[in-house]
């Protein structure tokens, strides 16, 4: 059956994710889920460098408290996009796609035929461990796990209208800081011509229609976004949580030192 954040797409709905990393834990997780107001985490692989043990445990926190899972991955190889999804991975994201063609090998690598060559192994949480006749884990897999490919360089983005066209596509994620930086803006991601770039990718995605997402710096950009149709929030990281949430603790308690 599709996952949350699948069905809420499909209902045009936003969602919201939190991204893990540095302090990726399965309580964490299990904190995320608790307080509320997440739809999913997605954890990640590409910078934190991440075990499979590692995304395993928390994979399965995110599911025991009802949240949708990802796993943001460098697409270097098809075991890399296949590991995360044999341990119960709702989803991948590959991140820095530049090319229609590099697009189109990820969603090979993710999707059984006919839709793609993924390796065959049912014997983890995805297949049930082997108790699903292959056939129908197969197409339980194709129907249920998604593909986000990240458009963060842009040579991606003057190729996002073939991109979004791509069959078997679950949706696109920009990377603000990162587009800026390929287009020799680094860190401005206010730039009228990155502003311009990420409407592009949400026009394609319209057209196509494709869930978009992006992780926004503030509120200023995510709300220019969910104007121009974002699908999917990325509010928080892990390591900026336990920044704010100590800064905002000391800044409560200052009062006591200064009375001294």
């Amino acid at each position: 059956m599709p996952s949350r954040m699948q069905t809420l797409w499909a209902q045009k709905k936003l969602t919201k994710v939190f991204g893990l990393g540095q302090f990726c834990d399965p309580k964490f997780i299990e904190m995320i889920g608790v307080i509320g107001g997440w739809d999913g985490v997605w954890l990640d692989q590409e910078h934190a460098g991440l075990t499979v043990e590692q995304m395993s445990h928390g994979i399965r926190a995110a599911r025991l408290v009802g949240l949708d899972c990802f796993v943001r991955v460098a697409p270097t190889d098809y075991a890399t996009i296949m590991r995360p999804l044999e341990v119960g991975a709702h989803g991948v994201m590959a991140a820095q796609i530049r090319s229609v063609e590099q697009a189109e090998q990820v969603i090979e690598w993710a999707k059984f035929y006919p839709q793609g060559l993924r390796g065959v192994n049912s014997s983890g949480y995805d297949g049930a461990f082997g108790t699903i006749p292959m056939a129908d884990y197969m197409k339980q897999a194709n129907d249920e796990t998604y593909i986000i490919l990240q458009v963060e360089h842009f040579a991606a983005v003057e190729a996002v209208e073939a991109i979004a066209g791509l069959k078997h596509l679950g949706g696109l994620f920009i990377g603000p800081a990162d587009l800026s930086q390929s287009m020799g803006l680094p860190g401005q991601v206010d730039h009228p011509d990155v502003l311009k770039a990420i409407e592009r990718v949400a026009k394609a995605s319209q057209a196509n229609q494709v869930p978009w997402s992006i992780l926004p710096k503030d509120i200023p950009l995510a709300k220019k976004c969910v104007a121009w149709g974002c699908s999917m929030l990325s509010l928080g990281t892990d390591n900026m949580a336990l920044v704010r949430g100590l800064k905002s603790y000391h800044a409560d308690f200052e009062q006591l030192s200064s009375a001294r």
